[in-house]
């Protein structure tokens, strides 16, 4: 699920040609050797909490046991906020993809919104029912994600690289602050991971979850690293560098290498992987953000038939079907605003998501710090539970840094719109909700105040395990 939901191709197609072309150039392959360095540590306090906190609204209930309740609620909802935004931001570019493959491929043309609607449709259908079948159709596409791009990879590889070689210098560490910006180049390396800190809200679903959870946390940091530094390593060295460069600004950055070294089947195949990717990381990105409605909503706040799980499929239907409609209503905005899918849907909402999940990844990192002060000494750690956490807590806010300094060119043609005007100021105006909320029950309702964010597998009425 959290592999999907950082959706491998989406990723290597839709921000690698901004990494190399307008960020560190030939050096992208070093940007993810360094990201990947920054996500391992804030790994490692991320799962020091999971070994110890079982609960479906990962970010909410970490924060909330290392900085306070309402701290915990204002994150909560931040995080909402991103999951819920990214389903939308995903529906837009498969829409976009599918439009473009069916269009090259089977000569019919239809409106993008034909697209979005079924997606949603199925999405909806998909995850009505017990996680394992969403998962299983998520695997499916993945396998075939990581197959297309391990093939033209390897094959690559096995060709000795391109006119220059395997430019071996491409994956030299200190590239990763070289190129034309490289601080816009480091911000979309960090937002091909998004998704992959899911695996934690889904430890409620899973069995023995304080040893799965944090195995399935470090592969996806670690195996998507690795996966991400090979690819774009190969696909600068397939086409050499200068070439790469060239073709970065647009599907070149992978058609010619897969036409040179694959064949035409393989860019044809990658168009339809492409559509599959999306599909599957906004499904996953929905299967997130019902959880942490319901995580919300079993504790009374917003509503309690958030909280509620299907008696015999065990999902968070009640939740599942909220956010059908807040993706139906953001999608339908767009549409009948007459604005791009891609340019203005996916990219947008995005980066409304990407800004608000980095600000809570933060704000957890240092949650697990002051979790650890006061809880499990016997767990207590000089490096998991004090020194990872703070350089992975420095490095989000980073992220979070790189991506506001480059907020303009991140956007592209989207950034003469309101909505992006409007994006910092609805995250902060997310959070200040949370506050208020949390204060208000601090001071009216103590009784609800004393279990915000505290509710755990433990104290959870789950169904058992099949």
């Amino acid at each position: 699920m959290a592999l999907a939901t950082a959706a491998p191709v989406t990723a290597m197609a839709g921000n690698l040609p901004i990494v190399i072309g307008s960020g560190n150039g030939a050096g992208a392959p070093a940007g993810f050797i360094f990201v990947t360095a920054v996500l391992v540590l804030f790994a490692v306090g991320y799962v020091a909490m999971a070994r110890h906190i079982t609960a479906a609204g990962a970010f909410y209930g970490y924060i909330s046991h290392g900085l306070g309740r309402i701290t915990g609620m204002a994150s909560g909802l931040v995080a909402v906020l991103a999951y819920v935004v990214f389903e939308a931001s995903l529906v837009g570019i498969f829409a976009s993809f599918a439009q473009t493959a069916v269009q090259a491929q089977l000569a019919i043309d239809l409106p993008w919104i034909v697209y979005a609607a079924l997606m949603v449709a199925v999405t909806a259908v998909l995850s009505y029912f017990d996680l394992d079948i969403a998962a299983k159709v998520l695997a499916v596409f993945l396998i075939g994600e990581v197959l297309i791009l391990s093939v033209l990879a390897f094959s690559i590889l096995f060709h000795g690289g391109g006119p220059d070689g395997l430019v071996v210098s491409s994956v030299n560490p200190a590239k990763a602050f070289t190129g034309p910006s490289a601080g816009l180049g480091l911000f979309f390396c960090f937002w091909s991971w998004v998704g992959f800190e899911s695996t934690a809200m889904y430890g409620e679903e899973s069995r023995n979850p304080k040893r799965i959870i944090p195995k399935a946390t470090l592969l996806a940091v670690v195996g998507l690293g690795m996966l991400y530094t090979f690819v774009s390593w190969m696909v600068i060295a397939g086409s050499g560098p200068g070439a790469a460069i060239a073709q970065a600004g647009s599907f070149d950055v992978f058609s010619a290498p897969l036409q040179q070294y694959l064949g035409h089947w393989a860019v044809s195949l990658f168009q339809w992987l492409a559509c599959t990717s999306a599909f599957a990381c906004g499904l996953a990105f929905h299967q997130c953000a019902s959880r942490y409605l319901y995580a919300i909503g079993r504790e009374g706040f917003i509503h309690p038939a958030l909280g509620r799980t299907h008696a015999r499929h065990g999902s968070p239907h009640v939740a599942s079907f909220v956010q059908t409609g807040i993706a139906v209503a953001i999608i339908g905005g767009f549409w009948v605003a007459g604005k791009d899918p891609y340019v203005h849907l996916y990219t947008l909402m995005a980066i409304l998501g990407t800004l608000a999940l980095l600000i809570v990844q933060s704000l957890c990192s240092f949650s697990v710090i002051a979790y650890f002060r006061t809880h499990h000494p016997q767990s207590r750690h000089w490096f998991r539970t004090l020194l990872a956490p703070a350089l992975g807590g420095l490095g989000m806010l980073a992220a979070v840094y790189l991506l506001v300094a480059h907020l303009d060119t991140a956007a592209g043609d989207a950034s003469n719109t309101l909505v992006f005007t409007l994006i910092p100021w609805i995250v902060a105006g997310v959070f200040a909700a949370g506050l208020g909320i949390g204060l208000y029950m601090k001071n009216r309702r103590p009784e609800r105040y004393e279990i915000m964010g505290r509710i755990i597998l433990e104290d959870a009425q789950e169904r058992p395990a099949p």
